[in-house]
Order: structure tokens, then sequence, then C-alpha cells
């Protein structure tokens, strides 16, 4: 029985293949040709698929669900061109399509669980896999938080130095994204000088940038530019200012990660060195009770 339902499913999922293939995949080949492509190849893999489901899914995306995939996606540091929100979507409707199926594989061919046991597993696998693609959305934004929080630093410093030395505030940002680390920040403040080049206002290119990184640090700096420059005061201080208050901060989120790291080692030392000393103290003796009881 389990392998006619097996069988069953194959035919359901290759029919479904099929049916997306040859029914919605001819109207997206312009598209398909033209687009770009993910770099991971378990995305290059999947990806007909996705560019199948994606006009599908996006008749059912509400435009409050575009616009916070829309900032997932921003965040995360994705092209939005690539991931539009019925791409991010079609993506999960893969994603718990293949969790139902690897629920269902484990319930019956695994633990030989009665049928509704086993399809309630397979739907909890289900909501799993298709809650992953906005897991690795968040994971990955708030990655590229810590690391522009770990550059920014050095990029306020570098900007208050050559201020300092007599360089307006364009040409500092420019020496800035030249000579700081490569990591995200820096390619943040290259596309806010590329707006700033193309015509637009200084002010409004950083506030772009503050409103992209989503950083409290950034945007206090871009405030505080913004204000010097209505009120026409002196960038110097205020950088100095501001590079000496970013420090501080770097200073105080290393002390409260050593802070938090004993809490961290608890868990594991409890459950897994403890047990194993436990044992190794407890079973010699445990031998020699058993040994004078009988």
């Amino acid at each position: 029985m389990v392998f006619y339902f097996w069988a069953s499913c194959l035919a359901a999922g290759i029919s479904i293949g099929l049916l997306l293939r040859l029914g919605l995949a001819p109207a997206l080949v312009p598209a398909q040709k033209t687009a770009g492509r993910p770099a991971h190849w378990l995305l290059r893999l999947v990806w007909p698929w996705i560019l199948a489901l994606a006009p599908v899914c996006g008749l059912f995306v509400s435009w409050r669900s575009r616009r916070v995939l829309a900032r997932a996606v921003d965040g995360a540091g994705l092209d939005a061109s690539l991931w539009p929100p019925e791409r991010v979507a079609a993506a999960q409707c893969l994603a718990a399509v293949a969790g139902f199926f690897i629920g269902l594989t484990i319930a019956f061919a695994v633990a030989a669980m009665r049928p509704g046991v086993a399809i309630g597993v397979a739907a909890a696998m289900g909501a799993v896999g298709g809650a992953w693609p906005r897991l690795i959305l968040r994971e990955r934004a708030a990655r590229r938080k810590r690391m522009m929080l770990r550059e920014f630093p050095f990029l306020v410093d570098i900007t208050t130095l050559c201020v300092e030395s007599g360089l307006n505030l364009a040409g500092a940002l420019e020496l800035a994204a030249a000579d700081s680390p490569d990591g995200p920040l820096r390619q943040e403040l290259r596309y806010a000088l590329a707006d700033m080049r193309a015509g637009m206002p200084r002010m409004d290119a950083l506030s772009n940038l503050a409103h992209r990184t989503d950083l409290p640090a950034l945007r206090q700096w871009v405030a505080a530019l913004a204000q010097a420059d209505r009120l026409g005061m002196s960038l110097g201080p205020l950088l100095r200012a501001q590079s000496e208050q970013r420090r501080a901060e770097r200073f105080l989120r290393a002390e409260k990660l050593a802070l938090e790291a004993p809490v961290k080692m608890l868990f594991p030392l409890v459950v897994c060195i403890f047990p194993c000393t436990f044992l190794v103290i407890g079973f010699p003796i445990a031998i020699r009770l058993m040994g004078a009881m009988t």
C-alpha cells in the first residue's frame, strides 16, 4: 500500500511539474533570458520553478505583504530586480511543498506512523519549510547589520580626518568609500555617492543611505550632519564628537558580548559536559556498589 501511495505521489508531482513547465513557462521565456540568475547552485536548480510559480503566487500576495517582503529583501542586501516579492513567495511555496513531502517520507518510511499523525507531521514540516526563506532573509539581514556596525566607526574616523584636513564632506565621503574595508556599508555608501553624482541632493542621498541600512547609529550621524548643514555649523568638531561616540558604542557592544558569553556557555555545559563528567565519576562507584551488594 505504501508503494502505491508513493507511486501516486510521484505521478502527481511529475504531472504538476509538466503542467507548470509546459503551461506557464512559455509565457516567461523572454523574462528568463533577460533576467539574472542567483549564484547559489541550489537556487539555480529550482530557479525555473520559481519563475514559473511567481505569477501565480503574485496573485495571492497583498500589498502589505509586498512591502514587508521588499523591505526584507532590501535589508538582506539582495538585488530587488532579481527577488521581487512574488518570487520570494514562490520560493516559500516550493520550500513548503518540499518540507511537506520530506515530513511525509520521514513519517511513513522511518517512524511508520498512522496516516493522521503522519499528515500532521508533514503539515508541520511544510510550515517550517514555508517559513525557511523568510528566516534566511532575516538572518542575512541581521548578519549584514552586524557587519555594518563593525565597519561604521572606521568610516566615521576616515571622514573626520578628511574633513579636519580641509576637504569638504563630499570629498571626505569619496575618500572614505575608496579607503574603507570592503563590506556592505562601503557598498551602500558608494550607492549614495552615485546618487549624489546623478544630481540628488547630498542630504537626501544620505537619508536614503540611513533608510536602506536601518542602523540607529547611522541615522543619528546623518541627522547630525543634516542639522549642521542647515545651521551652518562647523563639521570638524561635530564629526570628532560623533567618532568618539561611535568608538565608545563599539567598546560597549564588545563588553556586552563578553558578559553574555558565560550565559551562552551554560547550556552546552549542562547538557553536554556535566553528564559526561558525572558518568565518568559515577560509573566506577556504581560498579563497586553493585559488586559489594552481590
